[in-house]
C-alpha cells in the first residue's frame, strides 16, 4: 500500500494528514525507491509535518541535481557547437531547461540527448574528443546498440563522471511501434541557449513510449507522475491539447501507449483526460504500484512478466531467443 499512498499524496497533498508515524515511513521509502522523493518534497512545501527535515533535505538534493543536469547540457551543447546540428534535450533534463512543473524536485540522472541519424558519427566523436568515454567495453553490446538499439553506446565523461545517452530516435528500430524521428526532431522547440526541447505533445508521447512501448516498468511511477505533470500544465495552457496529442500519438504510431497513459494517469494520479478503462490496466496498476512499506518490490511474477514483455515489445521472436541466448552464455 504505501506505493497508492505515495501516489495519494502526490496527487493532493492534503492526505498526509491521514499518515501515521508508519505510515510516513513507508511513504518515505516508497518515494525513495521511486525517485520521487524530490517532487513530493515539493508538493509538501509548506505544511507542517513529521517528516520537515527530510523533506527540505530532499528539496535541496533536487536543486542540486537541477543545476547540475543543467551544466551537463551546456557541456555538452559547447561540445558539439561546431557541428551545426539540433541538439534536443530529452526526459528530466528537458523538463527543468525548459521551466516546466514536471521538473520540479525531480529526480534527473544521465543526461539523453536526441540528434539526427545522419549526424550520429560526428556527434560521437565530438564527445570522445571533449573527454567522454565508452562504458560498454564489451564488443556484443556495443555491435548491439549500434545496430539494433535507438541510441549510441552510453557515454561517460572521464572527470564529471556523468552519462550521456545519445539517441537518434525514441524507440528500438526493432521495436513494433515506429516514431517518426524527423518529425521529433523538426517540430523541437528552440530554448534561449540555443538547445532545443521536444513539442509539449511530443514530450508527453515520448514519456509515454518510453513507459509502455519500450520498457519494462521500472520507474514507471516516477515516468507516470512527468506525464500527469504534463498533461496538467499543457492542458492548462491549451485547452484543445487533449486532441492535439492524439492526433500527434497516430502520427507517431503510438496510439495504445499513448491512451494507456492517459488512463493510469487519471487513475493513479487523477490527471485530467484518459478513457474509459480496461481489464489489463489493473495488470500495469498491479506492476506501478508494486513498493511495499519497506519500498521492497512485491509481485516478482508480475514484475518477471514486464521485463519479458520489455524484450518481446522490441525485437522480433527469433533475435529476442539469440539475444537472451547470448547474454545468458556471457554470464
Amino acid at each position: 500500500m504505501s506505493a497508492l499512498w505515495l501516489a495519494m499524496a502526490l496527487e493532493d497533498p492534503s492526505t498526509y494528514d491521514m499518515l501515521d508515524a508508519d505510515g510516513w515511513n513507508a511513504v518515505i521509502a516508497a518515494a525513495r525507491a521511486e525517485q520521487l522523493i524530490g517532487s513530493l518534497a515539493v508538493r509538501l512545501e509548506g505544511l507542517t509535518i513529521p517528516a520537515a527535515r527530510i523533506m527540505a533535505d530532499a528539496r535541496a538534493s533536487a536543486e542540486q541535481g537541477r543545476v547540475a543536469a543543467l551544466w551537463e547540457a551546456e557541456a555538452a551543447r559547447r561540445a558539439l557547437a561546431p557541428l551545426g546540428v539540433p541538439i534536443v534535450l530529452l526526459k528530466g533534463t528537458a523538463f527543468v531547461a525548459a521551466g516546466l512543473d514536471a521538473g520540479r524536485g525531480r529526480s534527473i540522472g544521465d543526461l539523453d540527448i536526441l540528434v539526427p541519424r545522419e549526424h550520429l558519427d560526428a556527434v560521437e566523436a565530438a564527445l570522445l574528443a571533449a573527454g567522454w568515454e565508452w562504458v560498454k567495453p564489451d564488443p556484443y553490446d556495443d555491435a548491439y546498440y549500434r545496430r539494433w538499439m535507438h541510441e549510441l553506446p552510453p557515454l561517460i565523461h572521464r572527470e564529471r563522471d556523468r552519462m550521456i545517452d545519445v539517441h537518434h530516435t525514441i524507440l528500438p528500430p526493432t521495436a513494433r511501434p515506429t516514431p517518426d524521428a524527423g518529425a521529433l526532431i523538426a517540430d523541437a522547440v528552440a530554448l534561449e541557449n540555443g538547445l532545443f526541447v521536444l513539442s509539449n505533445e511530443d514530450m508527453v508521447i515520448h514519456a509515454a513510449a518510453h513507459l509502455f512501448a519500450d520498457g519494462d516498468l521500472q520507474g514507471g511511477l516516477r515516468n507516470l507522475w512527468d506525464i500527469d505533470r504534463l498533461v496538467r500544465e499543457f492542458v492548462e495552457r491549451d485547452a484543445g491539447f487533449l486532441a492535439s496529442l492524439t492526433q500527434r500519438a497516430a502520427m507517431h504510431d503510438l496510439s495504445g501507449a499513448v491512451a494507456r497513459a492517459l488512463r493510469l494517469a487519471r487513475r493513479i494520479y487523477g490527471t485530467p483526460g484518459g478513457g474509459e478503462p480496461v481489464a489489463s490496466d489493473a495488470l500495469f496498476a498491479r506492476r506501478l504500484l508494486a513498493r511495499d512499506g519497506w519500498g521492497r518490490l512485491r509481485h516478482k511474477g508480475t514484475e518477471f512478466g514486464f521485463y519479458v514483455r520489455s524484450h518481446w515489445l522490441r525485437m522480433p521472436p527469433a533475435m529476442l531467443a539469440r539475444h537472451l541466448w547470448t547474454k545468458f552464455r556471457k554470464k
